[in-house]
């Protein structure tokens, strides 16, 4: 009799060990619904659940199975409502004064605007250009972290062990919550911009252009291109680097490395960093480093290489050939000439060169490596090489009757993107040491996210989810909530497929865009390769500090029109 009795607590106990396994798996899961309810994402059951909902799921498993059994009762007499994803927004951006608009623009010079806002930026104080207003400054830059509301669990009367998994479920929510940095050591700002673009060489400039809706792109006229299916470029003219390089190292150079070396210079100068002033004496260069990629590399210096070599034999190849055309050389040659011995590299990811750029830069900052960075990416390619590339991968447009309305992102025919060429660079550093030195600071990066879609060499997933989700990791590291932005610098290119993905993509993300505006710096400049992010950035920069968006142009017959968020054609447009 024992010995059956004993069996039968064994069995009883196997049993009670099964249910509370699979019952623990099923609370691991219902931690992750909870906090898709309290805004996190979750693409996986497991993706997000915590230790702490680990935990509330073992306590669960220790209730009895009749205790389990009195719960499901209740439940159906309970209120079964289900909870829905609230949000409190802590923090709105600030309000600033816009500069007097260009002659076309129609509202008050004097209006004040709140501040247009990309996932990544935000607008600073206007005014903390004195040491005297640093105490001022400091106390606008430090804002209030952005806050999810509780989340209300249905109410339903439940028992001690499980009320624990809610609570616990809840925290974990509210610990993944985005959450903006305080701290001024790990907190980044811009404190200078500078270009090398087929408007020119000065940051106001290439906006005020922009603003225009001028284009820049025209017939190739570097090399003869009769022959090419496509003979037109947003190629740059006039370019001069007088004052930035000496002539012996300017003839040498690959136009990859000039640009690089010329805007980096511009935007050290609009940091108040100029090369031999006092600033730039009084801070730590072990600390400063440089982070500019590029997509190509010194692709002139490359192919007159290989040529050399097929017609006149190795003996002619120049000594500069593997210097000169390997990526990093834009950034190496940037330091040596400035002296910063910080983090010194480039990244060639294609088009999202300067965005991981940007991003591996911050995180330097943030990391404590570095209390400055320069940052962005430069692209020289419009040459036989690079454009027959191009080419023969069918991706540009072959509207040579037309150029200047080629690039048409989003327009009914649009048929390739345009080739582009320059240079964008941010000058980025902690907000602690441009506090110090009392650096103009013009905006402030709150983040960013990296990923692959896994899909294709070119083409993009129809359905948008690497971009959509790679837009949700920039907003939970930025700390920024959907509805909070309000303006959005597309990559739209000009492709067939890829227009298309990347409006899918924001409209998974953002699931009311009517008060997002949207535009297409493309559309004017062409697609700049790997300074296409760089080049954007410090148009989303002028939109934020001026007020202004630019228009996208080339817009005639939109097929996205059901589906896309407004597209400011011909006129300027306030934010």
């Amino acid at each position: 009799m024992g010995c059956c009795q004993s069996r039968l607590e064994r069995q009883e106990a196997m049993s009670r060990c099964k249910a509370r396994r699979r019952y623990t798996k099923k609370l691991v899961a219902t931690g992750a619904v909870l906090l898709q309810f309290a805004g996190v994402e979750a693409d996986h059951p497991h993706q997000h659940v915590s230790a702490h909902e680990e935990q509330g799921a073992q306590t669960v498993a220790e209730t009895s199975s009749r205790q389990r059994r009195k719960k499901r009762m209740s439940n159906h007499s309970g209120d079964n409502r289900s909870s829905e994803a609230k949000h409190t927004v802590l923090w709105a951006p600030s309000r600033i004064h816009t500069r007097p608009p260009p002659p076309c623009s129609q509202p008050s010079p004097d209006q004040s605007v709140p501040s247009p806002f990309a996932s990544f930026v935000s607008p600073p104080s206007p005014s903390i250009s004195s040491s005297s207003a640093a105490a001022a400054a400091m106390q606008s830059l430090l804002l209030p972290a952005a806050a999810a509301a509780p989340v209300f669990a249905p109410r339903r009367r439940t028992l001690p062990g499980r009320v624990s998994v809610v609570r616990a479920s809840l925290a974990g929510a509210a610990a993944t919550a985005p959450r903006r940095e305080t701290d001024p050591k790990k907190r980044v700002v811009i404190t200078g911009m500078g270009l090398v673009s087929v408007f020119g060489n000065e940051v106001d400039a290439y906006y005020d252009r922009l603003l225009a809706g001028e284009s820049g792109v025209g017939p190739i006229d570097r090399f003869d291109a009769s022959n090419f299916p496509t003979r037109f470029a947003g190629q740059i003219r006039g370019f001069s680097s007088e004052g930035y390089i000496d002539g012996k190292n300017d003839r040498r150079l690959d136009d990859c490395l000039r640009y690089c070396i010329v805007s980096g210079k511009k935007a050290l100068e609009s940091a108040d960093l100029a090369r031999g002033s006092k600033s730039m004496d009084k801070i730590d260069k072990t600390r400063a480093g440089v982070l500019v990629g590029t997509g190509m590399g010194g692709l002139t210096v490359f192919s007159d290489g290989v040529q050399n070599l097929i017609e006149k034999g190795y003996r002619k190849i120049t000594p500069f050939f593997i210097p000169y055309a390997i990526t990093n050389m834009g950034s190496a040659l940037l330091a040596m000439d400035i002296g910063f011995m910080g983090p010194n590299y480039s990244i060639s990811t294609a088009c999202a060169t300067s965005n991981y750029c940007f991003y591996a830069a911050a995180n330097h900052i943030r990391r404590g490596e570095a209390d400055m960075m320069i940052a962005g990416g430069t692209e020289a390619a419009i040459i036989p090489i690079g454009v027959g590339g191009f080419i023969a991968c069918r991706a540009l447009s072959q509207r040579n009757d037309d150029p200047k309305t080629a690039s048409r992102p989003w327009d009914q025919a649009r048929d390739g993107f345009v080739m582009g060429e320059g240079a964008g660079v941010l000058v980025m550093e902690s907000l602690e040491h441009a506090m110090k030195r009392d650096a103009p600071i013009i905006a402030e990066y709150l983040g960013g996210a990296v990923n692959c879609d896994a899909y294709h060499m070119t083409d993009p997933r129809s359905d948008g989810l690497g971009v959509s989700s790679c837009i949700r990791q920039s907003l939970e590291d930025s700390g920024v909530a959907p509805e909070e932005v309000n303006y959005i610098n597309a990559h739209a290119t000009s492709t067939l497929a890829g227009d298309l993905a990347e409006v899918n993509a924001i409209k998974q993300v953002f699931k009311d865009p009517s008060g997002i505006k949207i535009n297409a710096t493309k559309s004017m400049i062409g697609h700049c390769l790997g300074a296409s992010g760089g080049l954007e950035a410090i148009a989303t920069v002028k939109a934020i500090t001026s007020g202004w968006v630019h228009p996208s142009i080339n817009q005639f017959v939109r097929t996205l029109h059901n589906i896309m968020y407004p597209i400011w054609l011909a006129q300027l447009v306030k934010t």
